[in-house]
């Protein structure tokens, strides 16, 4: 394999090495590549811990349309932190919470 300089070059010789190399080549990356990049939950996300989410972000993080979260809105199952102009803003740790809550009426199916 020839120096790659740039990343399509890289790719272009990984395609060329024969498929039992291939796979030497990434199990070499998988074990000794990123060993030293295992984060915490908190390293991860603990910058979002005050922040706050637009109804389309919240839907998007409760894995539900809009239309959907806002009828858990007006239910009053889960309240805006923060209005701004028409625009509500949620806080982190009630949907959080509501996304507990979610997951553990409906369970995923372990394989």
């Amino acid at each position: 394999m020839s120096q790659a300089t740039t990343a399509r070059e890289l790719f272009e010789d990984l395609q060329a090495l024969p498929a039992t190399e291939r796979g030497k080549f990434f199990l070499l990356l998988e074990s000794r590549a990123f060993r030293d990049d295992y984060f915490t939950y908190e390293e991860v996300f603990g910058h979002l811990a005050d922040e706050l989410f637009t109804v389309q972000e919240a839907a998007e993080y409760l894995e539900m349309s809009v239309p959907n979260f806002r009828r858990y809105v007006r239910r009053g199952q889960i309240a805006p932190a923060q209005t701004v102009g028409r625009n509500q803003m949620f806080a982190t740790r009630p949907l959080k919470a509501l996304k507990r809550a979610l997951n553990s009426r409906h369970p995923t199916v372990a394989e």
